[in-house]
């Protein structure tokens, strides 16, 4: 009997230390509020609107320690409108996030779904991704420094920290048999940070990007005739036979203020090789900087202002559209966990854009105002409103 006992509470121990060794997270955010905004194709918009300043997400986060300093990772990520129940990003099951790899002293490496490394270091550094949400983020997302889209089938390092730098890469296998280039995708960057400093770089490089980025699948059809873009701003490129980004930013703070300035070059190159377009041959780069300050007034509040630009190369010997967009933002936090916040943004257009007809011919048009993740406006210019609130858990 006592062997038994004994037996049991050994058992017990072994259990106890065992499931020390693993965990596993859920946490989520849910984000909702009011939202207006003027000449949405023409006319006001009032609507009870999710994900602004965050994307509503629930998600399981877990590791194993395996010995040695190693360890098993894995992150499964859902994105949802909490005002409909239905599933963010197309739809997808878990649409933000999918992966599993190991991590170590050396850093980690992971295979699925992922962010990439413009995300990771330097869209951070951007207002959207601070207090300004979604519909502060440059216009269409252009640069990707709001995560508009993610990276499949990917294979991704990501370092230790080395005294404030670390450093990453990623490779997204194209999935196409007899063309190893068509739908890869790749992307590094580096982020440092020192006391009140912060700095980050990254690249991105998307091959085919109609089908691998924008439209969010490396195992679909070689080439569509149809741009899986939905912003005016770049709709007409998804011809594209690369589209690439190269950006860099930094902050610094002084007390309760931060300054920050991000800067982004894209490159839409080579149109007209995933379907037929009527500028074949031509490549349009944009440039797209920023300037944003955030000031703590008291822990519990936050106000902040941002503005940026964005110029769009010529097209087919028309100047390229003109974007210019600010916005101030006031983030109160009730607890560490809940905030509520209001948002105001306004942008100007002008120049020229291009965009795909009724009958499917890319035509050069004039540029219009259109706010991030809003029904565009039908002339140059467009403002929002939001109030909100989040929770995290």
């Amino acid at each position: 009997m006592k062997k038994r006992l004994v037996a049991a509470a050994v058992m017990a121990a072994v259990s106890g230390i065992a499931h020390a060794q693993s965990s596993v997270t859920l946490y989520g955010i849910i984000d909702d509020g009011l939202l207006f905004s003027t000449n949405s194709k023409g006319g006001h918009l009032y609507s009870l609107s999710s994900s602004i300043l965050q994307g509503s997400r629930w998600g399981l986060r877990g590791s194993e320690d395996l010995g040695g300093g190693l360890k098993a990772i894995f992150v499964l990520e859902s994105g949802f409108d909490p005002n409909t129940g239905k599933l963010a990003q197309g739809g997808l099951g878990f649409g933000r996030q999918a992966f599993v790899g190991l991590a170590g002293k050396y850093g980690s490496l992971a295979l699925g779904r992922q962010y990439d490394l413009v995300v990771d270091y330097v869209g951070i550094l951007g207002v959207a991704r601070q207090w300004g949400g979604i519909i502060s983020a440059h216009p269409g997302d252009i640069d990707n420094f709001n995560n508009a889209y993610r990276v499949n089938n990917a294979i991704k390092y990501t370092s230790a920290n080395y005294v404030g730098l670390t450093f990453g890469g990623l490779y997204s296998l194209g999935g196409l048999a007899g063309d190893l280039t068509r739908n890869q995708i790749y992307s590094f960057g580096a982020r440092y940070t020192n006391g009140p400093l912060e700095l980050g770089a990254g690249y991105l490089n998307a091959r085919n990007p109609n089908v691998s980025f924008f439209g969010n699948s490396t195992s679909g059809a070689i080439a569509t005739n149809v741009s899986n873009v939905t912003s005016p701003v770049y709709s007409g490129y998804g011809s594209a036979n690369t589209y690439q980004v190269i950006a860099a930013g930094g902050a610094y703070t002084f007390g309760s203020a931060t300054l920050g300035a991000t800067y982004s070059n894209i490159r839409f190159l080579n149109l007209g090789s995933s379907y037929a377009s009527a500028f074949a041959g031509q490549s349009v780069t944009f440039n797209s900087a920023e300037l944003n300050f955030r000031y703590q007034l008291t822990p519990a509040l936050l106000v902040g202002a941002a503005y940026h630009y964005t110029k769009g190369g010529d097209i087919d010997g028309q100047t390229g559209a003109t974007y210019q967009q600010g916005q101030v933002g006031v983030d109160y936090f009730l607890s560490k966990r809940t905030d509520v916040y209001l948002i105001g943004v306004y942008q100007h257009a002008s120049g020229n854009a291009v965009e795909t007809n009724s009958k499917g011919v890319d035509v050069v048009v004039p540029a219009v105002a259109a706010i991030n993740n809003l029904t565009p406006s039908s002339n140059q210019n467009q403002a929002a409103l939001r109030v909100g609130i989040r929770h995290k858990f």
